[in-house]
């Protein structure tokens, strides 16, 4: 059985360091149960992204957007109103439209946080940003050369 590894292409992606072991993970489940929503994750900056979900037919109380720790969870519904249940059923000659009820789940890397989400023409945006804390971030080391050595001589 061919493998197929993602290492070359996600070593140059700095917010999604887990996207190797998620793509393992996914390739493993069945691909049709899956695939739903499609989606996108754009690098918009050097510490910002952006995924977006396909989500036709859903409203923004139709979706849930939660992040907990490293995890990204988008879930949606559709909720059937009281004025749909009154009006006459609906036959369908070709129904190509899926509105059925969907959980993608997104491994974030460290310090990755949801700054926001705006639903427009079908298309779920929702923004991300890595915060790296300033203790973590890397930092110049002076290096100690002649200056220092006609200091220590006395």
């Amino acid at each position: 059985m061919n493998t197929l590894s993602l290492r070359p292409i996600l070593r140059h992606s700095v917010g999604f360091d887990q996207f190797d072991r998620m793509f393992d993970t996914l390739s493993k489940i069945d691909e049709s149960a899956n695939a739903y929503p499609p989606y996108n994750i754009e690098k918009i900056g050097d510490n910002q992204y952006r995924v977006t979900l396909a989500v036709a037919g859903f409203a923004e109380a139709d979706l849930d957007i939660i992040q907990e720790r490293n995890k990204l969870v988008v879930s949606g519904r559709i909720t059937k109103d009281a004025e749909a249940e009154d009006a006459a059923p609906v036959e369908f000659l070709h129904k190509g439209i899926a509105t059925r009820a969907f959980e993608r789940k997104f491994d974030l890397a460290e310090h990755v946080k949801v700054t926001g989400a705006n639903l427009e023409n079908g298309l779920l945006h929702i923004d991300l940003l890595r915060e790296i804390p300033e203790a973590e971030k890397p930092r110049m080391i002076a290096i100690n050369g002649a200056a220092a050595k006609k200091l220590t001589k006395k």
